[in-house]
């Protein structure tokens, strides 16, 4: 990554996606919004940072890849520097969720040394900046319930949909359709 900070939008079936990266790696990941101009008023400095299509081509792919069904690996770098330590190592263990599994916010706190932490854990994965990258949505209450979600529940049971047991591909609907 250059030292410039960047940014960039693109398209996949589920809507535009805004990228933000800095020296460090990964800033911010939008989940899909209607509109390009969306994607990017959701990052955060996307005014003050330079464009950079180039710098992101290959993640840009990986993405749209993932809407369209394909399992991928987002084992880029991230820049957390804006977190907290303990939103760090909630982030960190969640992004360990293999594709296609969930885990509990009970389980996740217990992962990370913090066994009856487990609303500090929703509080820290609901600010969490890298959707996708992060997967926060592969956390689900202890009964089984979708629990929160900064993009809405519809969001979260698309997400889940997409990374079912059906091989990865989509079940029929869009993102604004599957938890009706």
């Amino acid at each position: 990554m250059s030292d410039m900070p960047g940014h960039f939008a693109f398209r996949t079936k589920a809507g535009w996606l805004a990228v933000a990266a800095s020296a460090r790696g990964l800033k911010a990941v939008t989940l899909p919004q209607q509109t390009r101009q969306r994607a990017l008023d959701m990052l955060p400095d996307s005014r003050t940072a330079a464009c950079s299509p180039p710098r992101f081509e290959d993640l840009a792919e990986r993405i749209t890849g993932y809407f369209d069904g394909h399992r991928q690996d987002f084992n880029d770098a991230l820049d957390l520097t804006a977190a907290t330590p303990f939103q760090r190592r909630v982030w960190l263990a969640a992004r360990l969720i293999p594709y296609g599994e969930t885990r509990s916010y009970r389980q996740l706190a217990a992962g990370i040394g913090q066994p009856g932490a487990a609303r500090a854990v929703g509080r820290a994965l609901a600010r969490n900046p890298l959707a996708i990258i992060v997967p926060c949505h592969r956390v689900l209450k202890a009964d089984g319930g979708l629990g929160g979600f900064a993009g809405g529940l519809d969001m979260k049971c698309y997400l889940l949909s997409l990374e079912a047991t059906t091989g990865g591909r989509p079940q029929s609907g869009s993102p604004n359709s599957l938890a009706r």
